[in-house]
């Protein structure tokens, strides 16, 4: 028998995961500097850790990649900070399961599935349009890599960053680098409106050597924004997540409707039509976020009110992996207005 999504005992832990300790906690998250081990812990106990990683480590009952898209919603919703950082981490759990290097299969797979290993993610320094703001040069045994990566979040709480630098050839060499300031690798932190207790920081490389057993896997560049598209979904998510606890908070039946829609909607889009689903999710965490900043009043202006926190959360989802197709679709919603001839 297919178990339905809202029947997974997954699904089911998470909610209770978002409800009784994440929600409580997270004007607390939100003031504080760095989110508690103790919550990246409590996802890894439960074998949150392993969502991304093949069946022999995964120990989630979850049908379909819808489901696994509802989990990250749920947990967002009670806080956006702890499920952002730990929503980076599964880049570098499939990286390791889909490599054709056997033996840092072997030595990181299971670690990164177990939350033993925790990574954060580097990747838009090198496939971003332009000259490539971290690069990558051939050496004996490895490469060096050189730039910066900014945004790069969970610094001193993951012990590994997956990170894509380009050769001069237009190759993407994709390499698990180990988060430890040095001679050649160090970091400067960033202070953000939301989500700030993620630990976000710039890395700047400097001819860092990443050997070779380190490297997951390499492709062209082209052949990676061929397939990014289809990888859009995963993050709308989490604007679906604030847009859920704002909705609920403010008690908005009108509002619930518009999210299922929304939903239905980002897990249908093909590549082409996913940029304008992403962007319609990102809208719709500012409008319920807006919604129940009226809806409170005064008071939502106060800083131990979720309101405020949820309208900042839905600021920083409108540029948070905005790729061009997903901003210009927000533009045209944003500026245009139906009650205006």
């Amino acid at each position: 028998m297919t178990v339905s999504i809202d029947e997974s005992t997954s699904l089911r832990q998470a909610r209770e995961i978002a409800d009784e300790v994440f929600f409580p906690a997270a004007l607390a998250v939100d003031a504080a500097d760095r989110v508690p081990i103790s919550h990246l812990d409590l996802l890894a106990e439960h074998g949150f850790y392993g969502l991304a990683a093949p069946p022999e480590f995964n120990r989630l009952d979850l049908p379909s990649f819808p489901a696994v898209c509802r989990v990250i919603e749920t947990l967002a919703s009670g806080c956006l900070t702890t499920t952002f950082l730990w929503a980076q981490h599964h880049n570098a759990v499939m990286a390791a399961a889909n490599t054709g290097n056997a033996e840092l299969r072997a030595a990181w797979l299971e670690p990164l599935a177990t939350g033993q290993r925790r990574a954060g993610l580097a990747i838009g320094a090198a496939v971003r349009p332009g000259p490539a703001a971290l690069s990558a040069t051939p050496v004996d045994g490895g490469f060096l890599f050189s730039g910066a990566a900014p945004w790069v979040s969970g610094w001193g709480l993951v012990d590994t960053i997956y990170v894509a630098a380009r050769v001069s050839d237009d190759t993407l060499v994709f390499a698990l680098v180990d988060a430890a300031t040095s001679d050649t690798l160090t970091v400067e932190p960033l202070r953000m409106s939301a989500v700030n207790a993620s630990s976000t920081v710039t890395v700047t490389f400097d001819n860092h050597f990443v050997p070779a057993d380190r490297v997951a896997n390499q492709m062209p560049l082209e052949a990676w924004r061929q397939r990014d598209p289809a990888t859009l979904r995963f993050n709308g998510s989490l604007a679906l997540g604030v847009a859920d606890r704002a909705i609920e908070l403010a008690d908005e039946p009108r509002l619930r409707s518009q999210l299922d829609a929304v939903r239905d909607r980002l897990d249908s889009a093909d590549p082409e039509t996913m940029p304008a689903a992403r962007a319609a999710a990102s809208e719709l965490a500012l409008r319920a976020s807006a919604n129940l900043a009226v809806a409170a009043g005064s008071r939502a202006v106060l800083l131990d009110q979720h309101a405020q926190r949820l309208v900042r959360e839905a600021t920083f989802l409108l540029v948070f992996g905005s790729r061009p197709g997903i901003r210009d679709a927000l533009h045209t919603t944003l500026t245009t207005s139906p009650g205006v001839a």
